[in-house]
């Protein structure tokens, strides 16, 4: 869990510095007073963009210095206390820069350190969205269980690019080296092959779960990973095969980047993109929940939780079955601009005015 988290420069906030305690951490004020910025700093400390998938140039204060610093202590019952950091320098704004104990690290290391998960009000789309929007919440689900999945996805993405590249200067007229061409697709093979099998197996532990999960107030969510699935065998002679058709498309139309994740509501055997509103975002709590208590269980830590605005549009009953669910479960951020949407937490939270 985090004890405390410091903010420089970051967003709204010039200097912030908050001392929290374990469960639940409240943070209420008025809009605008900065409350989704800080669950957007503490999504940092994870692989990504964080939940608003901002550049890193627009999360420095306006009319600051240029630059920010998103500082956190992490503590628990079993281990040291330890320190890591993220932002940009005003020299270089777009270029990342981690640190954990002070020491100079990469952003696909942090999960050795934390696990973070978040909803936010965009997050209620997701079964309408492009199948982009599933696979990157695909892929922090996969993340907790897998932390190795960021470097995986990581090279992918760069060896997909750097052969997209190629293909083109193919189309206008240049000759690509063929060696690094295939160089570049067995990069492609062996980390797409990983990332697909990490996928899957989330896919199933957490689908087995959510079967299994008797009714209750949040809607259980049955899952399947559809598109292109193997081997690295079998991803490599697709991409050598598709060459000219991948050079006209101007993208690689096999692997793992096109995979879509089909969400169901299971006791109305209705696709997830067809439920209401309020359907929909009940299935995506059941589901949030159920994936944290499977990492809890499966790695031995329990996942921080943001949650943004998330009592807002619950009724009283569902609101308070939702806090009893994740009382005791790790460390729960959550916002919202009223105090009394929190009176069912209980005492013992952490409660912080904005403003």
């Amino acid at each position: 869990m985090l004890s405390r988290l410091v903010l420089t420069d970051f967003r709204n906030h010039a200097g912030l510095t908050l001392e929290v305690g374990p469960g639940f951490v409240v943070l209420t004020g008025e809009n605008g007073s900065g409350k989704t910025n800080v669950l957007e700093a503490v999504s940092l400390l994870a692989p990504g963009k964080g939940l608003r998938r901002a550049d890193l140039s627009d999360m420095a204060r306006q009319g600051g210095p240029g630059g920010f610093g998103v500082a956190a202590t992490l503590a628990s019952e079993v281990a040291e206390r330890v320190e890591i950091a993220t932002g940009a320098l005003a020299a270089a704004p777009e270029r990342r820069v981690v640190r954990v104990q002070a020491a100079p690290a990469t952003a696909a290391s942090l999960p050795e350190w934390l696990t973070v998960l978040w909803l936010t009000p965009a997050t209620d789309r997701l079964f309408v969205e492009p199948a982009g929007e599933r696979r990157r919440f695909l892929d922090r689900l996969t993340l907790a269980l897998s932390p190795a999945h960021a470097t995986h996805a990581a090279r992918y993405e760069a060896a997909m690019r750097a052969r997209g590249r190629l293909l083109a200067e193919g189309v206008e007229g240049a000759r690509p080296d063929p060696e690094w061409i295939s160089a570049l697709e067995a990069q492609m093979a062996e980390h797409g092959a990983a990332l697909d099998a990490a996928r899957r197996e989330t896919v199933a532990l957490l689908g087995e779960r959510l079967r299994a999960q008797a009714a209750g107030p949040f809607a259980r969510a049955g899952l399947a990973l559809e598109g292109w699935s193997g081997d690295a065998g079998e991803l490599l002679r697709l991409l050598r095969d598709g060459r000219q058709r991948d050079a006209a498309a101007g993208r690689a139309l096999n692997g793992p980047h096109r995979a879509d994740l089909h969400v169901t509501h299971l006791d109305k055997d209705r696709a997830a993109a067809l439920a209401s509103t309020g359907e929909q975002k009940a299935l995506l709590l059941g589901l949030v929940l159920a994936h944290s208590e499977l990492v809890a269980e499966r790695t031995g830590r329990v996942p921080v939780l943001l949650l943004d605005e998330v009592a807002a549009h619950l009724d009283p009953s569902r609101r308070a079955a939702l806090f009893e669910r994740l009382a005791g479960r790790g460390q729960v951020w959550m916002t919202g601009t009223e105090p009394a949407l929190f009176e069912a937490v209980g005492g013992d939270a952490t409660r912080l005015g904005l403003g």
